[in-house]
């Protein structure tokens, strides 16, 4: 590869760290261009994944700032850069990877924090944004329901009360 072509190389990775949310760090040995397309496609526009050169890779990531280890960085490393949500990336490559064991994911960085696969896959197994979203409006919309039943509950029992004692004075003659 040409100087000029490693420059623009790193550029282009450097630019790829600096704009995406996570990186994943997968490889890829053995798999056929048409799986790797299907991978693509499974992906979505959530990410883009792309083959890197090791070298080029380290030196890209320590431009932007972004802290891979350098024991991902062996063998044949492909990289998914995440722009969208994180959990429905990690999910689709832990699904690829069940279907096609040549994919192997090594490890990652998301928000700056270095993971391991175990914590990729950990992420994988989380609910989407969504849905976590849901249960959480569900959550605060049963406590705003409860406090609701709280505060009415003063009213009335006050009421109850002056009830109870006005029946009491009646009935003692008061």
């Amino acid at each position: 590869m040409a100087r000029a072509d490693k420059t623009t190389a790193v550029a282009e990775l450097k630019e790829q760290f600096s704009t995406s949310q996570a990186a994943v760090l997968t490889e890829y040995r053995g798999l056929t261009v048409a799986q790797l397309k299907e991978l693509r496609v499974s992906l979505g526009g959530n990410a883009k994944f792309a083959v890197a050169k090791n070298t080029l890779t380290k030196l890209a990531a320590r431009e932007a700032g972004v802290a891979v280890q350098e024991d991902l960085l062996q063998g044949p490393t492909a990289i998914a850069f995440v722009k969208g949500d994180v959990v429905e990336v990690a999910k689709g490559l832990r699904d690829f990877s069940k279907a096609n064991p040549l994919l192997v994911i090594k490890g990652g960085v998301v928000d700056g924090k270095s993971m391991t696969p175990a914590e990729i896959t950990k992420l994988a197994d989380l609910e989407s944004r969504e849905v976590l979203l849901a249960k959480l409006a569900g959550a605060m919309k049963a406590k705003l329901g409860h406090a609701a039943a709280v505060f009415n509950a003063l009213p009335t029992n006050m009421a109850q009360l002056a009830e109870a004692l006005r029946a009491k004075r009646a009935e003692s003659g008061e």
